[in-house]
């Protein structure tokens, strides 16, 4: 992956991404820098907080004529590709930190023929696009009809258009509600959910509140299938742990291992680690 960590500190990050050098908030990326004399050769700068609306500087047409294709290489013969471009709210298309999970999910679905995966809050398709080049047949559910429609592309610039994908925009409790209804079942389970967010209907989000019935019903959803299910989060006060033990209470309760916790980094070339989030994973 043409990505580097080059520097962080003072809750900010510099990255290069292909071409460009992007400065971002990074909440976790306390202390002091390491190289200051690398910030000054950022392609822009973003400044404003990811719940609302900030501004890139210099503005974002004046840097880029277009999307910025960065392929990703999961192990020989499996890869994909996700465009990315500056938004407003500061992402990119692409969370770097999970280049490892990618890897994993491939693996997985490489172990059973058209593995059924439902991945939810599935953004611009990373974590799709890793089982799909497994040959799982996914469904991508993402709140966000902008989001899709990059997933939709960022399939189509891996070769993969003809996958099968099923892209829904919905609320992904309210998706779950139906499929749980309609006796869907499915063999493999990906979540990162936000911390607080909003459904196409004005639906609220709240981790806190609704993570645990929302992996009630992915459980009813992989009762007597399950292969593996991944959760991950960018929740500050949310640990690992915590995450290993509401998988344990709910989709993994009929196994007996505990799903593997771990920590979302981005490591610079030097050695230091930012923290990125964390995540918790089992597989049979």
């Amino acid at each position: 992956m043409n990505y580097e960590l080059l520097d962080f500190g003072n809750d900010r990050k510099l990255e290069r991404l292909g071409d460009w050098i992007l400065d971002r908030p990074a909440p976790g990326a306390g202390g002091t820098r390491a190289h200051p004399q690398l910030w000054s050769n950022a392609t822009a700068r973003y400044q404003g907080n990811r719940t609302t609306e900030g501004a890139w500087t210099p503005a974002a047409n004046l840097w880029h004529d277009e999307t910025l294709d960065l392929p990703i290489t999961l192990s020989p013969g499996a890869q994909f590709t996700l465009a990315l471009s500056p938004l407003p709210s500061g992402q990119i298309g692409i969370f770097p930190e999970q280049f490892e999970n990618w890897q994993w999910i491939a693996a997985q679905a490489a172990r059973t023929s058209a593995m059924r995966v439902l991945n939810l809050f599935a953004y611009t398709g990373g974590s799709t696009l890793a089982a799909a080049v497994s040959g799982a047949h996914v469904t991508h559910v993402d709140a966000a009809k902008s989001m899709v429609s990059r997933a939709k592309e960022n399939a189509h610039r891996s070769g993969l258009g003809d996958a099968p994908i099923r892209y829904v925009i919905e609320d992904a409790l309210k998706f779950c509600q139906r499929e749980v209804k309609r006796s869907n079942q499915y063999e493999a389970v990906i979540l990162d959910p936000p911390t607080y967010g909003h459904g196409p209907s004005g639906e609220k989000w709240s981790i806190k509140r609704d993570l645990l019935p929302l992996l009630k019903l992915c459980q009813q959803l992989t009762t007597g299938s399950l292969q593996f299910v991944l959760l991950s989060c960018h929740t500050p006060e949310v640990s690992g742990a915590d995450l290993s033990d509401w998988l344990s209470e709910t989709v993994c309760a009929d196994t007996r291992q505990r799903p593997q916790s771990g920590r979302l980094d981005l490591q610079t070339a030097d050695g230091p680690a930012l923290a990125s989030g964390d995540f918790a994973r089992w597989a049979r």
